[in-house]
């Protein structure tokens, strides 16, 4: 639960998005209350003025806590990592942190923009470019 005196969490997020999912997953595993607020990604959402002002990066997730916006999962799980210790995300051991970290690295580095919206649109439009 958010300590007292805090505002609860708020996640802005699209229910298809891996990103967004291991948030969430982070979220439910800590036993932290947050409210889900849906971005649809499909109907361009996330280029929404008011979205913008709260994230210029213009993707999900988005974690606000109070005056803080985090708008990177990996950097959200190490936030909440940090701010609620209870039911670590991470091992204790030092190289098996490592280890996770490094997996981590290629998910996001190799894997993740092969299924990124924004990308796999890109590459719709350059081969449209090509095909006429």
């Amino acid at each position: 639960m958010a300590e007292s005196g805090e505002s609860k969490l708020k996640l802005y997020s699209y229910w298809r998005s891996s990103c967004s999912q291991r948030v969430r997953i982070a979220l439910n595993l800590k036993g932290l209350d947050y409210e889900y607020i849906p971005v649809n990604l499909l109907k361009g959402e996330q280029k929404n003025p008011d979205f913008l002002k709260l994230n210029p990066l213009g993707y999900v997730p988005a974690l606000v806590d109070g005056e803080i916006v985090i708008a990177d999962s990996f950097a959200i799980l190490m936030y909440l990592e940090e701010k609620y210790p209870q039911h670590p995300l991470l091992p204790s051991d030092l190289q098996k942190k490592a280890l996770n970290h490094q997996a981590s690295n290629v998910v996001c580095s190799n894997i993740q923009p092969l299924q990124n919206i924004a990308v796999l649109n890109y590459i719709k439009g350059k081969k449209l470019v090509q095909m006429r």
